[in-house]
């Protein structure tokens, strides 16, 4: 198989992705205005005090050091204490992990079952020019309107008006699934609607791409029914750029999150996060960012992978710039 030929390659480039951004993510929290010794102990407390304190968290060594100390620990799954509650922060990203994990899997099922129906529509129907347009005016909105835009005007209407959700009372899904994916249904579709607008586009464009090549044409030619054409010719192709498209969704989920968490007072980690760098609470934020770089990472390999099964000419590109 073509895919495993590239595939070591891919992974150890992943590999390299997330030492640097490791690095990255370190020396810029160092470099935030303020230290945790200084939010904890106040303005007006002596520099002996702050030392101390410092030197007692181990934020007194060298950067180089800590790095080095914290990159080991964190390749044993061992991400340290956190500076404000000393309770491991392994612990309290896993309690929060289910709730942001939900979020994001259910605005990314909406994605999925409302953008590229309403694209491969537009592209399939574009010579009319209705659905062409309406997508594109959707896409548009869509697109432009900011998260906690959108968030204060749901809850606002879903607060004034009884519409059949409510907004507040979350529950945890690790707690109550059913009860807990309701109370989240809310935010996923807040957060979907910029994955959807794109989805839809990029679908759009991508099948009105493969309509104009020949083997369609070809098709159309044999006596092809138009929904035959589309599954058996179409889709294959035009979901390419699709696939492509949901890695970068992925990371949009994981930085909307922490919006639209806040916006409806969501226990999750994006809310987790926030509250962290409120504390200059070094050691959850390295974690989380490095949490969200890497199902970046994982989500782009394997949209990779399923690029190169889709369409082995891919394979072959890789390999050859590999080479």
């Amino acid at each position: 198989m073509r895919v495993l030929r590239w595939l070591p390659g891919r992974l150890l480039s992943a590999l390299v992705v997330l030492l640097g951004a490791s690095i990255l993510i370190f020396v810029a929290i160092r470099s935030l205005p303020g230290d945790f010794s200084q939010i904890v102990l106040g303005p007006l407390s002596s520099d002996a005090a702050k030392e101390q304190l410092r030197q007692t968290l181990g934020l007194g060594k060298s950067l180089p050091e800590q790095y080095a100390l914290w990159l080991g620990s964190a390749m044993r799954g061992d991400f340290g204490l956190s500076l404000a509650s000393q309770r491991p922060v392994l612990d309290e990203i896993l309690a929060r992990l289910p709730v942001t994990a939900m979020l994001a899997a259910i605005a990314m099922i909406v994605t999925l079952l409302v953008g590229v129906p309403l694209g491969i529509a537009a592209g399939t129907h574009a010579s009319t020019g209705r659905r062409s347009a309406l997508t594109r005016i959707v896409s548009t909105i869509g697109i432009s309107l900011p998260e906690f835009v959108v968030g204060s005007i749901v809850v606002f209407v879903f607060s004034r008006f009884d519409l059949g959700l409510s907004v507040g009372g979350f529950v945890s899904p690790a707690q109550d699934f059913w009860a807990g994916t309701v109370s989240l249904l809310l935010p996923a579709l807040v957060l979907s609607i910029f994955c959807v607008a794109a989805t839809a586009r990029t679908t759009r464009d991508s099948v009105m791409g493969v309509l104009v090549e020949p083997h369609i044409a070809a098709a159309v030619a044999r006596g092809e029914s138009p929904w035959f054409i589309v599954r058996h010719h179409v889709l294959r192709n035009a979901l390419i750029p699709v696939l492509t498209l949901t890695a970068t969704i992925t990371a949009y989920l994981l930085g909307g999150a922490v919006i639209v968490e806040q916006v409806f007072n969501v226990s999750g980690l994006g809310s987790y996060l926030v509250l962290a760098l409120s504390r200059r609470d070094y050691t959850v934020i390295q974690a989380c960012v490095l949490l969200a770089t890497a199902v970046f990472v994982l989500a782009s390999l394997m949209v990779d992978v399923l690029t190169g099964v889709i369409d082995p000419r891919v394979s072959v590109a890789k390999k050859g710039r590999r080479a």
